[in-house]
């Protein structure tokens, strides 16, 4: 546990400090402040509108750049000195998202009706928000694609700059429109928010401009397409399947008990990302490099357990408080008529405790390259998420989804304490290395 508590005061603090920390509390600032306003100007039910929208958003981001995000920004911080190998990997990257971006962005444009269908149902008509997601969904892909190259070249101060910009811009836009025209202006915000960033990225881009002339169509390359392949299926799952996944248990709930109740759980699932938003950040950036180091069994095991011992205890403190507090929490981010979310708390933390315990060991997945298992897995998770909310909605209302959750993640914790099961405790004899 020295390791960890070394790491955290040489590396950890300072880039948490000076790079996560004002990112994240910009984050959770502008998510509160944009739920108070949705719950005042809008209520329940438009929470409930506006979830299956952020969720749709989400998946259709993810598949205009192909789940490639990962994969470039590892690529690049391996190939940026190689001006060959740097221009392969950008030439591919470009050229596929740019065709995947028109593709996603014309079927969104041109099915506006029937995803509107999906989302809202007949009853809604808001196929005019669909098709300013399409029209704007290219500048977000190129914003993407233009973080990832600045990632991969380490560039983490214009990084930060540019994500506190554009959360301070998108809060604005957004109150502004929520303002302006209630349940429309938020819809619009929701899709034409992620895309403004665009236009801060533009002085990143204009500092690199000379990165353009490696981006030639001759130089695509199959190799390279190969190599973004795990990454891009991984984000299939994680990034796309989950989302959609979340839309389905939204619209079972509207269905089956209201959309109000749609709307708290909506709620609940905002409340859940704010607090997560701290714990993933310090396991993202100590677990995933230091797991790579790591060669043995043992400091595999110590390193998890160490974990454990260390940083869940405060996790699960900060867990209880937030259930205690949560009389006060709850009219403070959104109003009293989501009073009702209160009842949600005990199963959305329990399984959000269940979950940081998976992910600390299932980043074993990524550091050691294990794709296949990852992918099997969440796999699983997602089935499970679905299969549980809805048998549990129909027992126990709303509640049913967020037991639903608990019992999925838990499910999710055995199988990866399965695979992962000699690591962590079995006999380990000397010299054993981590595959």
């Amino acid at each position: 546990m020295k390791s960890f508590i070394k790491y955290i005061n040489t590396n950890v603090l300072f880039k948490v400090a000076r790079l996560n920390s004002a990112t994240i509390v910009t984050k959770i600032i502008a998510g509160i402040l944009t739920s108070k306003a949705i719950a005042i100007f809008i209520g329940v039910e438009g929470m409930a509108l506006i979830g299956n929208l952020r969720n749709f958003l989400s998946a259709v981001q993810s598949m205009s750049i192909l789940g490639f995000y990962n994969g470039v920004v590892k690529t690049i911080a391996k190939v940026k000195n190689d001006t060959v190998k740097l221009s392969e990997t950008l030439s591919t990257a470009y050229y596929l998202c740019f065709f995947s971006t028109v593709i996603v962005s014309f079927l969104s444009y041109y099915n506006a009706e029937y995803i509107n269908d999906l989302l809202f149902s007949a009853n809604f008509n808001y196929a005019y928000v669909i098709r300013i997601m399409a029209l704007a969904l290219p500048f977000y892909a190129v914003n993407m694609m233009s973080f990832s190259i600045m990632n991969g070249f380490s560039n983490y101060k214009m990084l930060l700059i540019i994500n506190i910009i554009g959360q301070i811009l998108g809060l604005l836009v957004t109150l502004l429109l929520i303002y302006i025209d209630n349940i429309d202006g938020a819809l619009v915000a929701a899709v034409v928010a992620p895309s403004l960033i665009f236009l801060i990225t533009l002085v990143g881009i204009i500092n690199r401009r000379n990165l353009m002339t490696y981006i030639k169509t001759d130089h695509i390359r199959f190799s390279v397409l190969k190599s973004f392949g795990p990454y891009a299926a991984m984000a299939a799952v994680t990034a796309i399947a989950l989302p959609l996944i979340s839309i389905c248990i939204r619209n079972y709930i509207i269905s089956e008990v209201g959309i109000k109740e749609a709307g708290y759980w909506e709620a609940m699932n905002r409340i859940s990302k704010y607090y997560l938003m701290f714990i993933t950040s310090i396991i993202t950036l100590y677990i995933v490099p230091r797991f790579s180091e790591i060669e043995s069994k043992t400091e595999f095991r110590k390193e998890v357990f160490g974990f454990y011992k260390s940083v869940m205890p405060i996790f699960g403190l900060g867990l209880i408080l937030i259930y205690v507090l949560k009389p006060l929490i709850v009219p403070l981010i959104f109003s009293d008529e989501f009073k009702p979310v209160q009842d949600l708390f005990f199963w959305q933390l329990l399984g959000d405790f269940v979950k940081v315990l998976t992910l600390v060991i299932a980043y074993q997945f990524l550091a050691k390259k294990m794709f296949a298992h990852f992918i099997i897995v969440e796999i699983f998770l997602v089935i499970m998420l679905y299969i549980s909310s809805v048998y549990l909605i129909d027992v126990f209302g709303v509640k049913g989804a967020v037991i639903g959750h608990f019992i999925s993640y838990l499910m999710h914790f055995g199988i990866v304490l399965l695979i992962f099961g000699t690591s962590l405790f079995g006999i380990i004899s000397e010299g054993t290395t981590e595959k």
